[in-house]
């Protein structure tokens, strides 16, 4: 793999990615009021935080000093701000750390500008790592200058944290993250009992989230991230979605608290239990929101759609889904409501004559179609095939993995009696299909076709195994020759434009869309095409519009249909060569490169919050594609680039991670891993 689009600039003062063209003038207006919202929408209270950190003390011996708080507290501060984590915004995140975390500052950070600031409506936290002492029967909390001989006078008392963070702050939703028993020779047992049990019991109204638990000290290990706290790699892992068990993308009080209880238990092997007081705090209240750690919402059932059927000739009966459901009448069309979105079998039989189909129909969500029932021949196939193919026909309708087998071996004993029979190849072609036995499918399609040339069902359903196999010369052959000799199939039409897409024909596959959704507007997978070809065209701004209304069109409860799902056999076919899967996957992987698409094309329309949002929800869908991580990464250096700010960085450092976890061999793997490094200076340098 190769990367396909170029980084932007992270910060005008430090250029870390290839810098971007400018875009064409937008010729049409971009409406923020689309109707595609599967994902919840969040309302992120205001935050502000003190994060202070203090590893090597002033005052104490070199055996006293500690390892991580420091690397703790920047990489708390990195989630805190980031747009997937905390969501704070970066100046209102105050750092104290090192050298800056004296008495003074953090007094006057914690009691002057905290309660200034922080309104009843927003939220508070203050994270600390480092040392805790006993003086006196009191918690303190241990700062840079603090004295080890005068601790009353010169470390932070917990009960002076508590009423400020209890009475002077100002919010609704208030967190204490604490990791103040670090060191086991310096903090006897007794004394690590009486800090966590302070830090349990400051106030009920805050959410109080320890590192350890009565006479237990807290570990530092190499091995996390190149050097942290347990807690505090698991509190950042938990804020970076790790605990969102509800995958809402929301992480709450309670959802951190026991995942991080959970994970820092099972890697200290139970020596070290972080605990949360169950006081009167809101067990809900929003620690992080990670938008593509969502899933996607509940979609509505699907629109019905109505079938109209015309016949040649008087008292044809006509057999929908393997039930009879009307005798037509010549000049008398029969309408047909209700018809769950999705492909139907259609076949009409009169005595005498050979049947019409069967056949698959289209029915797409709340629209209609006229179905021309034409019957001409006399009856000429044997009456044992015949009766071998309606068998087969029967257990096909019935839509299992069993009865597709049980279709297969009827349909294979039609063909055997009667060599030229036709549709019998195509069915048998279809049932090894729904068998993922791509090889026998793709050779009876061709046998159906061998055998009757003109016959278009079979020849489009061909040409869509072949588009799905990757064979996009033949494909198009195939399907050409459908379209040039039937212009109302709408299905040869929209597999055309995907075939035409695939090979870079841009211009054939737009006009081949337009042919399929002039021949039904609510037919979505066309819009998916033509918004693709458009976007591959730099046509961004129309192809955002294409890709909304395929969503649009698509956006319903597909597995409600049964057997005639919306996405079934020739209808969904090239999607197969991403990856096999079932239909239900196929799907996802449809709406998931959709958001791709309206991510890529906002992007390059220089909507950057607008790509971002498609992004995430093209991750709720598939968070396995490399290609969606990175695009997130790019859109959010470019935000941190525009902005001048660093809150976006975390993210893009994120999914830049994940893309190489996902994919670490392609061809420009060191390069992000160099974007990664320049992330790094850019966030340390703005300490």
């Amino acid at each position: 793999m190769r990367l396909f689009l170029a980084l932007p600039l992270l910060l005008a003062s430090c250029v870390l990615l290839n810098g971007q063209t400018e875009q064409k003038k937008r010729d049409l207006k971009y409406e923020k009021d689309e109707p595609i919202r599967e994902t919840p929408s969040v309302s992120i209270p205001r935050g502000y935080a003190v994060v202070i950190g203090v590893a090597k003390y002033r005052n104490l011996t070199q055996q006293q000093q500690l390892d991580f708080p420091e690397s703790d507290a920047e990489l708390m501060y990195s989630i805190l701000i980031s747009p997937e984590g905390g969501n704070f915004k970066a100046e209102n995140v105050h750092r104290l750390i090192g050298p800056r975390a004296t008495l003074a500052n953090v007094r006057r950070e914690l009691e002057e500008w905290l309660p200034s600031v922080a309104k009843p409506d927003d939220r508070v936290l203050i994270y600390f790592a480092g040392h805790g002492f006993v003086a006196g029967g009191k918690g303190y909390l241990a700062m840079y200058d603090l004295d080890p001989a005068n601790v009353a006078g010169t470390g932070y008392s917990m009960e002076t944290l508590g009423s400020v963070i209890g009475s002077k702050v100002q919010a609704k939703w208030k967190v204490l993250l604490t990791d103040s028993c670090h060191s086991g020779s310096i903090t006897p047992e007794a004394d690590r009992q009486k800090l966590n049990n302070d830090l349990k019991g400051l106030q009920p109204s805050i959410f109080s989230l320890t590192a350890s638990r009565d006479r237990e000290q807290s570990f530092e290990s190499p091995q996390l991230l190149g050097g942290h706290g347990v807690f505090t790699y698991f509190v950042y892992k938990g804020l970076e979605g790790s605990a969102d068990e509800s995958h809402d993308g929301i992480i709450n009080a309670d959802e951190l608290a026991e995942y991080v209880h959970r994970e820092v238990r099972a890697y200290t092997a139970g020596r070290q239990n972080p605990t949360s007081e169950r006081g009167s705090f809101d067990k809900d209240m929003l620690l992080a929101y990670v938008p593509p750690n969502a899933q996607a919402a509940k979609l509505p059932a699907a629109k019905t759609g109505t079938l109209v059927f015309e016949t040649n000739m008087d008292g044809v009966e006509l057999i929908v889904d393997g039930n009879t459901v009307s005798t037509l009448t010549k000049g008398q069309p029969f309408k047909m409501p209700g018809l769950v979105p999705g492909l139907h079998t259609i076949k009409a039989v009169k005595l005498d004559y050979e049947p019409y189909g069967p056949r698959e129909e289209i029915v797409t969500p709340g629209g209609e179609s006229t179905v021309s029932i034409k019957i001409t021949t006399l009856r000429r196939r044997k009456k044992a095939a015949l009766d071998e193919f309606d068998k087969g026909l029967e257990e096909y309708n019935k839509g299992t993995l069993d009865h597709y087998k049980k279709a297969a071996a009827h349909f294979k004993s039609a063909l055997d009696q009667e060599p030229t029979f036709s549709k019998a190849a195509l069915f048998l072609g279809r049932s090894y299909n729904l068998l993922s036995e791509q090889e026998k499918a793709k050779e009876y399609y061709k046998r159906a076709v061998d055998i009757d040339p003109e016959y278009l069902e079979a020849r489009a359903t061909y040409g869509g195994m072949l588009l799905d196999l990757g064979d996009d010369d033949e494909a198009i052959r195939q399907l050409d020759f459908v379209v040039r000799r039937d212009k109302t199939n709408k299905i040869a039409f929209a597999n055309l434009a995907a075939a035409q897409k695939y090979k870079s024909l841009f211009a054939d596959s737009i006009s081949s869309a337009h042919e399929a959704i002039e021949l039904d507007p609510n037919y979505a997978e066309p819009h998916f095409w033509l918004a693709e070809s458009l976007r591959l065209s730099e046509k961004h701004e129309l192809a955002a519009r294409e890709y909304k209304e395929y969503l649009r069109l698509s956006n319903f409860d597909n597995g409600a249909a049964g057997k005639a799902n919306y996405y079934i056999l020739g209808y969904m076919i090239g999607f197969g060569r991403k990856k096999r899967a079932n239909l239900t996957d196929v799907w996802k992987e449809m709406r998931a490169s959709a958001y791709f698409g309206l991510c890529d094309s906002e992007r390059n329309l220089k909507h950057l919050d607008e790509a971002i949002s498609y992004c995430q929800r093209a991750v709720n869908y598939d968070r396995t594609d490399p290609f969606v991580h990175y695009a997130l990464a790019m859109a959010y250096t470019r935000v941190a680039e525009i902005s001048g700010t660093p809150e976006s960085l975390p993210a893009a450092r994120s999914h830049f991670e994940e893309m190489l976890r996902i994919a670490p061999g392609f061809d420009d793997a060191d390069k992000v891993r160099r974007y990664i490094h320049r992330i790094d200076t850019v966030l340390q340098a703005n300490q």
